[in-house]
């Protein structure tokens, strides 16, 4: 690898799931990323703060989800700054940390870049890191969203037909939107929870030390 990359991959991760780590597997495999940060959000600003677990929680799933993956790190940017919650200020904050060398990518599930123009700063955000799209294979992922500038950035992963380090090197001089199509699981951290309150097992959907550490906790009990 000639440059230097990082991913940061947010959200609220109540739990952290296997679906989640594959995706950043995939990332940091096909990216060929040096490191990839799963950000736990200290309190999401678009959720009820009651609704959703304490913050050192989801850390710490996190923390034990991670622990075995090479690439794979976990972040805790937004915990330390609870009054910056929005990514745009999370990415200007990881510019801070790493120099200007380094390329960052953000990833973001198909669903929340169907609402990226609800965002804080939507234009700001895409301007200043590229963008992976993580999304089903066969997924419709709408553009139409976007502004004209950044539809033009879209490049189109899907598939076997491109190569990702060519799209790299095409567009190393700019922000680009990356479509992807690296999520397999059909697994989601609201389903998780309905199963834990139901007794239900979960040992399929998340790493086995995030299972132990949601038993022993008691979360999601209620």
């Amino acid at each position: 690898m000639n440059e230097r990359r990082v991913a940061a991959y947010g959200g609220t991760f109540d739990p952290v799931h296997n679906g989640h780590i594959e995706v950043a597997r995939a990332v940091a495999v096909n990216f060929d990323v040096e490191q990839l940060l799963l950000i736990p959000a200290y309190r999401p600003p678009h959720k009820d703060p009651g609704a959703i677990s304490d913050s050192y929680h989801r850390y710490a799933m996190a923390v034990l989800a991670t622990l075995e993956e090479e690439r794979l790190s976990v972040s805790t940017v937004e915990m330390d700054s609870p009054e910056l919650p929005y990514s745009v200020q999370t990415v200007r904050r990881l510019r801070e940390m790493y120099d200007s060398d380094v390329r960052l990518f953000f990833v973001v599930g198909a669903d929340a870049f169907e609402e990226i123009g609800t965002w804080r700063e939507p234009a700001n955000l895409l301007a200043s890191t590229n963008i992976i799209v993580a999304s089903r294979p066969g997924y419709d992922v709408p553009v139409s969203h976007l502004p004209a500038q950044f539809r033009s950035a879209i490049v189109d992963l899907r598939g076997s037909e491109r190569s990702v380090t060519a799209a790299l090197d095409e567009n190393r001089q700019r922000s680009a939107v990356y479509l992807s199509d690296y999520v397999r699981s059909d697994v989601s951290s609201t389903d998780i929870r309905v199963r834990v309150r139901r007794g239900d097992s979960i040992d399929e959907l998340v790493p086995r030390q995030v299972a132990r550490y949601i038993a022993k906790y008691e979360l999601y009990r209620r």
